[in-house]
């Protein structure tokens, strides 16, 4: 740990005290008593911060932070169901594909090539408007993660359809190792890096994904989120009635949260860079 500290860039260090600040603020905190942020009118409505409600009521009279705090749970919970499923089903998918090539990775790339071209937006709006705003974290993080593994399915594709020519794929096919177990024994080691900041990414595009959704009013009308708190904020007329501690909290942490992973992929890109040497 030490000596990954020391090699560590600013940028990477930045970024894991960033990832350390929301994870301590989404599943740290809500386990000091507090009161349901959900339910409506637990405090007076539209309070200014004040030393019980520390950034204010909203309109409904819910305490802010406490919302604040239960939205960023559920955006990042969101995010690592969404890259989760799409690392691993592109994983897997992009390995057989490139390792066992002929009909099966034919057959793959066309499902794969599907995914990707169809435009992601315009399906995840019907989708979650035939949900009718019902859906739980799982079901919307399931309908995001449907199109989260095409791309790293074809990156992955790529990477075996070099690794299988070198020397040792060669070996292990003499030693008797079936193709299953030379993919997951010889070739997934190799892809690890490349997994572990494809994760990453993939958080933050899910986020921006149900934030967008959420935005448009399409995102499970009773899920904080912080996608959610903003529409929430919208739909109250906040920004009119200049109720800055309702809707730009929200805001700012998801700014903040944009950053702060941004800051953490690329710096341990730069880190995984330094250690090869290059």
């Amino acid at each position: 740990m030490k000596v990954f500290w020391s090699n560590a860039g600013f940028r990477l260090k930045v970024g894991i005290f960033a990832l350390v600040f929301f994870l301590v603020l989404g599943y740290i905190v809500p386990l000091f008593p507090h009161v349901d942020p959900i339910i409506y009118n637990t405090y007076p409505k539209n309070l200014k911060p004040n030393a019980v409600n520390w950034l204010g009521t909203t309109a409904l009279g819910q305490d802010i932070f406490w919302l604040l705090v239960e939205s960023l749970r559920n955006s990042i919970l969101i995010g690592l169901i969404v890259a989760t499923i799409g690392t691993t089903v592109g994983i897997f998918i992009g390995l057989l594909s490139g390792f066992l090539g002929g009909f099966w990775d034919r057959a793959l790339m066309v499902l794969t090539d599907t995914f990707v071209v169809i435009p992601s937006l315009p399906i995840l709006i019907l989708m979650t408007s035939l949900m009718k705003g019902q859906a739980g974290i799982l079901l919307l993080a399931l309908t995001l993660g449907l199109f989260a593994w095409a791309w790293p399915a074809r990156q992955v594709r790529s990477m075996a359809l070099t690794l299988k020519e070198r020397d040792f794929i060669q070996t292990a096919w003499f030693s008797g190792e079936g193709a299953i177990q030379t993919i997951f024994t010889e070739i997934l080691p190799f892809v690890w890096t490349w997994a572990l900041s494809n994760f990453m990414n993939a958080v933050l595009v899910a986020i921006a994904s149900e934030s967008s959704l959420a935005v448009l009013g399409l995102s499970p009308a009773n899920l904080p989120t912080l996608g959610n708190m903003i529409q929430w904020a919208r739909e109250r007329n906040a920004i009119l009635l200049k109720q800055w501690n309702w809707i730009g909290p929200p805001v700012i942490l998801t700014i903040l949260l944009f950053i702060g992973l941004f800051l953490l992929i690329t710096g341990y890109n730069d880190y995984q860079t330094r250690k090869r040497g290059r």
